[in-house]
């Protein structure tokens, strides 16, 4: 018996155009393993409403066409059913497909949908929002809010975005219950890791896994303008946790305190409370991975 997929297009994620995306997925698509339609998206969390319906009518693949804003959206909304979740990484950061070494290029990742492998990976619920990836209350909160507000996409527009907020912002100070220890410390980031990096190849967490039942905590402590490029180097190359600025603390629960009351999950910016219910939720959402 076949199986059946729903694509949900975000027709502006992302750099490039999505028209040729269902072509694609007709000419690649085992058509002897799956029959399949396609949704395009028309407002924000439209997806999510999306998969949850596609869920409820007994669809066994949903799949995220679009970057990790709506990898975040279609994932949420199948955490703790049945429907499998599969992606077509066409954003411009990619985090999460590129964790679960899925391919960037869109036929090699419908080839992958082929293959039919999936695992059940843990989530993250923070108070009441959940994600799947990387969540932070850091720097990157603050360029996840400019980037969302932002004209132009792509990494290009990232990069500029840092430059340009990256000499105006101050340090946050946060505090957290983690592990039976409390502690107040000053950060650049203040991450959330179940997947190791944010995309475009930023590793944040380069350890962590989305199959061990745990989360890290990865602290970026404040630094001299001169250790910039020599930081940045090490989170490119997957080496952040040998920073003497970094620390990176594996737990299950945590309690955090903020005092800049913004974050982002999965890329996408929200305001939150100031104190935060941190949790990971194992083997909670079944996912379709590249197998190696």
């Amino acid at each position: 018996m076949k199986q059946k997929i729903r694509f949900i297009i975000n027709p502006i994620s992302g750099i490039g155009k999505k028209t040729d995306i269902p072509a694609l997925i007709e000419s690649y698509l085992d058509h002897s393993k799956f029959e399949y339609d396609i949704k395009e998206t028309e407002y924000r969390k439209h997806a999510k409403a999306l998969a949850y319906q596609s869920s409820r009518e007994g669809f066994d693949i949903v799949c995220a066409v679009g970057g990790d804003g709506s990898v975040h959206e279609v994932g949420t909304a199948l955490i703790g059913t049945n429907t499998k979740l599969a992606i077509l990484p066409t954003g411009s950061g990619n985090g999460l497909a590129r964790h679960l070494n899925i391919s960037l290029d869109v036929i090699q990742a419908i080839k992958c949908i082929n293959d039919d492998f999936s695992i059940k990976m843990d989530t993250v619920v923070v108070n009441d929002k959940p994600f799947l990836g990387v969540g932070g209350y850091g720097f990157d909160a603050l360029i996840a809010k400019r980037f969302d507000e932002h004209h132009t996409r792509g990494f290009s527009s990232y990069v500029k975005l840092v430059f340009k907020e990256y000499f105006k912002y101050k340090p946050r100070k946060i505090s957290f219950d983690m592990n039976g220890v409390t502690r107040e410390v000053s950060v650049v980031l203040c991450t959330i890791a179940n997947a190791s990096e944010f995309g475009n190849g930023f590793c944040v967490s380069p350890k962590s896994s989305v199959t061990d039942g745990q989360l890290e905590f990865c602290i970026l402590r404040p630094f001299s303008v001169w250790s910039a490029p020599s930081i940045a180097f090490r989170f490119f190359r997957r080496t952040a946790d040998k920073s003497r600025f970094t620390e990176i603390i594996p737990f299950k629960k945590a309690r955090i305190r903020l005092n800049d009351k913004i974050a982002h999950y999965d890329g996408e910016p929200f305001d939150v409370r100031d104190e935060l219910n941190v949790e990971v939720v194992p083997e909670s959402l079944h996912i379709l991975v590249g197998k190696n």
